[in-house]
This record gives structure tokens, C-alpha cells and sequence, in this order.
């Protein structure tokens, strides 16, 4: 069918839904990064869909502070049943706990920047783009006992590692 201007346009518009699911990576996604009061010392990730397809978060996330060359380990006991699905609009979360709190952790410092990047189905390789939330202006503070939970559907679980 035609419009009255005269350029093809569907008959109908199709639902959000619509497409076969995507990967969650940087480009159909917006991250935001918030510390947390509790659990001390720990981190939120949001990452909310803003595609028109749902899209897996698979995984959790690689992120990297400041200049870091490596990932930090997953908290294995996080891993949740299923993997997370995001519609259009929803978000999945991780936590990422940034210091030891007893103060064992070592090689201690405050960084300014943060990359996430998204895994793909095999787990073994970031797919897409990074991410770049903002962090406070202070920056944060890590040490090598930083760690990361895999992407949960729901915040609770997220902020329960």
C-alpha cells in the first residue's frame, strides 16, 4: 500500500516484538552505572533495552576500569537459570563488588572510566559495542578483589552477591 504521499509504507505497524531476538550489546542498549550504599563497596549496572527486538543478555558483563588490561573473575553462584531476556524498555542488572571491605584487597586505586562490554551466546568473546556509563566525578575506588555477578533479571538478585 501507498501513502498519500506516495512513498511505500506497511499496511500495518508491526509489533515491537517483532524480529528474532537480538544480542544485548552498546548499540540497542543504554548502561547506567550507580554505587550502592548496600552492599558496601559494590556497584549497579542497569542495562536497559532501547532496540525495537528483545534482546539476551548473555553471560555477565566484562568490564573494564580505567586502564585494566584484565576482566574480573564472575561470582560463579550467580549464574542464574535462564538467560536474561530483555523486551523493549525492560532492563537487566549486574552487581559488580568494586573492594574488599575488610580492606584485604591489594593493589588498591580510584578510576574514572568504565567500559562494559556484552558477551555473546558462546561466552567466550564481546560481541557489539561497549558500553560507557558515566561514573561519579570522584571516580571509584577498586582493588584486586574486584568481581562481577552474571546479568540478572530483576535487581534484588543482582544486589544479593
Amino acid at each position: 500500500p501507498r501513502s498519500a504521499a506516495g512513498t511505500s509504507a506497511p499496511a500495518a505497524k508491526a509489533p515491537a516484538s517483532a524480529g528474532k531476538p537480538v544480542t544485548c550489546e552498546g548499540s540497542v542498549t543504554r548502561t547506567v552505572a550507580a554505587p550502592l550504599n548496600r552492599p558496601v563497596n559494590h556497584m549497579l549496572l542497569t542495562v536497559t533495552n532501547t532496540g525495537s527486538r528483545t534482546c539476551y543478555l548473555y553471560g555477565y558483563p566484562a568490564v573494564r576500569f580505567g586502564e585494566a588490561q584484565a576482566v574480573p573473575p564472575v561470582i560463579g553462584d550467580s549464574q542464574p537459570q535462564a538467560v536474561v531476556t530483555l523486551a523493549p524498555g525492560e532492563s537487566g542488572y549486574a552487581s559488580v563488588a568494586l573492594s574488599a571491605t575488610d580492606g584485604s584487597g591489594t593493589n588498591g586505586h580510584t578510576v574514572k572510566s568504565l567500559t562494559v562490554y556484552f558477551q555473546g551466546r558462546s561466552g567466550n568473546e564481546s560481541v557489539g559495542t561497549g558500553a560507557h556509563p558515566s561514573l561519579p566525578a570522584k571516580g571509584v575506588y577498586v582493588d584486586d578483589s574486584l568481581k562481577v555477578t552474571y546479568w540478572q533479571q530483576s535487581m534484588d538478585d543482582a544486589v544479593s552477591w
